[in-house]
């Protein structure tokens, strides 16, 4: 019998003075995951158009997405103790299927990131302006001019050290989940406790053709959990805190929007809460609000939807950040984005450089005409099909780490096999959907659909390509890839 072991992927240690550094704890780690979904956007935008999509069953399908996460997180948190560098899916790419395909990985999370992250400048401008116009009786300052502003304020934030993002995340997301809590207990005490035990637990069916989009849109809410190993570098004690931040990340989050999602259809009613979606998706939310807790308390809520979206904003510029760090780090970008500030620790050039690019295409699209309603959802639509393409193959790429390893060091089925094959099951259906429905996803025409997804497929294979391409002119670089420790 052979026992000798294989070493897993080992990562090149910067040196001290470019590394990254942070102090954060398993609490702050959980609130950056859960900016990145935005709960006020979520329960005020996403939130009604699932519940258009699924009614009564959204509740079941978040407990449904939450299970199959939690199933995808135990290969995800087994592998992060073997492959510790902190390029995210990048790095785990890396060590499954190989450089190149690392590297095709890589160039679609920087995509991604930075594309649903677009989403927001537009969206702050004008929700903020409609506040101060409308509710505040102030003067109408064109939306741009609040979007580059988010923009220099997320900067800042950004180009300093990790914590201080970390502790102005966690103060908003508890305000935000403050509200929300009111939200739900307002909505289930107002019909009394036989109303709520009368909503019952609706299971979708899996021959209603909506149930696809409702699923996909579900699965995005999810996205950022990814940043408890984004991060590393900038955690105390990093085994136990990214594996117990992901767990609870997860777990958070679906249970978190279960419960709102039942608190609008016990406030709706069952039968009619998928027609009040339809019918009043944008102001579902708002409207419910103030009938059940009075136009103050809309009001308060309206403010921190504002804060909402600046600080998804944050957590999403984030992790762009690091993401073209690592490039840069490895060589794969210009090495002067993989610069450490000196005494923030943070990768202060990326963050610069994600801002700059948001608020050069803000003001390009701006001069175009383009409206901005219609730039957030072609932004955060197609981004999130990168995102979610990027977590098919992150996927496919556990199962394979773990199949190459088990005749080495032999370890828990579950954990190893088992639980990355339903993961890759999941998450292929779910690429699916969004293939098919592609369109809907982006809010756009079917030319838009072929340009998006062309482009993104393109940025796989390209890195791919230019993969091979190191590999044959530039090997000292291609040595580099994904992380990893050269010899």
């Amino acid at each position: 019998m052979n026992n000798t072991t294989i070493d897993a992927p080992k990562v090149a240690l910067p040196s001290q003075e470019n590394r990254l550094s942070g102090n954060m704890g398993v609490g702050e780690l959980v609130m950056n995951v859960l900016a990145f979904s935005s709960p006020l956007a979520t329960v005020a935008g996403t939130l009604p158009v699932l519940l258009m999509f699924s009614g009564q069953t959204a509740p079941a399908i978040y407990v449904l997405v939450t299970l199959m996460l939690l199933i995808f997180s135990v290969g995800f948190v087994k592998m992060s103790r073997s492959v510790r560098g902190a390029g995210g899916f990048y790095s785990f790419v890396t060590a499954g299927l190989g450089k190149p395909a690392g590297l095709g990985g890589a160039f679609l999370a920087l995509f991604g990131y930075i594309l649903i992250g677009f989403f927001a400048p537009s969206f702050f401008g004008v929700t903020l302006q409609g506040f101060v116009v409308n509710t505040l009786n102030g003067p109408d300052v064109p939306w741009y001019w609040y979007a580059l502003g988010i923009i220099a304020v997320t900067t800042v934030l950004a180009y300093n050290r990790i914590d201080l993002s970390a502790k102005l995340l966690t103060a908003v997301m508890l305000l935000e989940v403050a509200i929300i809590v009111v939200f739900d207990v307002a909505s289930f005490s107002a019909n009394g406790l036989d109303a709520v035990q009368g909503v019952g637990f609706a299971l979708p069916s899996l021959t209603d053709a909506s149930i696809g989009l409702a699923l996909l849109f579900a699965v995005g809410n999810f996205f950022g959990f990814e940043a408890t190993v984004i991060y590393r570098d900038e955690v105390k004690n990093p085994d136990k805190t990214i594996s117990r931040a992901t767990y609870l990340a997860v777990i958070g989050i679906g249970l978190f929007y279960a419960v709102a999602a039942w608190a609008f259809i016990a406030f709706l009613g069952p039968d009619s809460v998928q027609a009040a979606a339809e019918s009043n998706t944008v102001n579902l939310f708002n409207d419910a609000v103030a009938a059940l807790a009075g136009k103050i308390f809309a009001d308060v809520a309206m403010i921190l939807l504002i804060t909402s979206v600046l600080a998804c904003m944050l957590s999403i510029q984030n992790i762009a950040a690091r993401y073209s760090f690592s490039l840069a780090a490895d060589h794969a970008l210009p090495p002067i984005l993989g610069r450490v500030h000196p005494r923030h620790k943070s990768p202060y050039v990326s963050a610069l450089a994600v801002g700059l690019v948001w608020a050069v295409a803000t003001v390009i699209f701006t001069v175009l005409g383009v409206a901005p309603d219609a730039l957030y959802p072609i932004a955060s639509g197609s981004g999130t099909f990168a995102v979610l393409l990027l977590m098919f193959i992150t996927s496919f790429a556990v199962l394979v780490y773990f199949i190459r390893r088990r005749g080495f060091a032999p370890e828990s089925v579950w954990k190893t096999i088992v639980a990355p094959i339903i993961s890759v099951l999941f998450l292929a259906a779910i690429t699916y959907l969004a293939i098919t429905n592609y369109p809907d996803l982006i809010g756009g025409s079917a030319v838009m659909t072929v340009i998006f997804m062309t482009f993104t497929f393109a940025l796989f294979f390209g890195g791919i390509g230019y993969a091979f391409f190191l590999r044959s002119k530039r090997p000292e670089i291609y040595a580099r890839l994904g992380r990893q420790k050269i010899g």
